[in-house]
């Protein structure tokens, strides 16, 4: 770690390394004022409303400790970006908060390389934060738009409509169990996959090409059954999930069966978009995923609430349903907070 010998105040940090000329030449029109002032001025759209989302990232918690400083700032921002997307919002702008155990400039350089990479590519310029010293913290808000009453929302999603994910899930898990030694992948195998843990993409285009099709959407951070349940308890449905739909990458179908269900039925990190969307747009949904050449898969269907609690019914390739002990470990999310 390499530091330097003159000590960079608050506003030298901002104005080296979170105010880039970039940014700046081409500036999102709906940003009236950005860095430099006491607080940003934004002004959306006509006919759209703002869309707000707020993300922390702790240093042993959220990421190792060392962890690669690019891809750091890389999902710092792809992360908001992504619940942007699960509500169909466009990018506008995002404030950035960081507190720093020391003034590492070439940490910095490195860190705001990875953000800008993600800002530029979505148009999401930085327009304000804060920093201040203590241990390794990022917390950003990401501002995005969306017409009045396009918003995919979490409470939309009604009997019969079909259950979709983008992408793969569970390589994120499986990249973190490698890392942690609890299974043996080899090199190649470990680079194939590792970017899913460290540089999420979020899926903005499908975000927004889902706004007249999908009831209901999120995004895929703590689990993608346990995130479901988030759909079906605002919504007041239940689903039945099959488990072999669950589409895996070809690294984690190497893994014993057991350790695939596990890992993309529960594995957190993921950042694809589930979503539900009636039959009838089954032919549209599969046109988007030609369109962005992005695998969309369904993976079950929404049903009528049986019991008082929104549940997941688990089912196997014959369609029957999981018993109780079957699917309970199936359903266990990752908490943030365990130990």
């Amino acid at each position: 770690m390499h530091s330097s010998s003159k000590p960079l105040g608050e506003f030298d940090l901002i104005e080296r390394f979170f105010k880039t000329p970039s940014l700046a030449q081409s500036p999102n029109p709906a940003i009236n004022l950005g860095i430099g002032d006491d607080c940003a001025l934004i002004n959306p759209p006509s006919g759209e409303e703002i869309t707000i989302t707020s993300d922390m990232l702790v240093e042993g918690r959220h990421f190792l400790r060392g962890a690669n400083a690019e891809q750091l700032g890389r999902k710092a921002l792809a992360v908001n970006l992504s619940d942007l997307a699960a509500m169909g919002a466009k990018p506008l702008g995002f404030t950035l908060s960081i507190a720093l155990p020391n003034m590492d400039e070439q940490w910095l350089e490195t860190f705001s390389e990875g953000l800008f990479s993600i800002a530029n590519r979505f148009g999401c310029p930085l327009i304000g934060g804060d920093t201040t010293a203590g241990p390794l913290t990022i917390s950003i808000t990401a501002f995005g738009s969306v017409p009045h009453g396009k918003a995919i929302r979490r409470s939309g999603s009604k009997v019969d409509d079909e259950v979709w994910v983008s992408g793969t899930v569970g390589d994120a898990r499986l990249t973190l169990a490698a890392l942690r030694h609890e299974i043996s992948l080899s090199k190649d195998e470990l680079k194939v996959i590792e970017h899913r843990m460290h540089q999420p993409t979020p899926r903005i285009e499908l975000g927004l090409r889902l706004r007249d099709i999908a009831n209901a959407a999120l995004d895929l951070s703590d689990g993608l059954l346990g995130d479901l349940k988030h759909i079906l308890r605002q919504s007041q449905v239940d689903a039945e999930i099959f488990i072999d739909r669950l589409p895996k990458s070809d690294t984690l179908k190497k893994q014993s069966i057991q350790i695939q269900n596990q890992f993309a039925a529960c594995g957190g990190d993921d950042y694809e978009l589930c979503f539900t969307a009636p039959k009838n747009q089954h032919q549209a949904v599969s046109e988007i995923s030609k369109t962005l050449n992005l695998s969309l898969t369904c993976i079950g269907r929404i049903t009528q609430k049986k019991n008082h609690s929104s549940q997941v019914h688990i089912l196997n390739a014959d369609g029957k349903i999981l018993s109780d002990t079957e699917a309970a470990q199936l359903l266990k999310s990752f908490d943030h907070f365990a130990a």
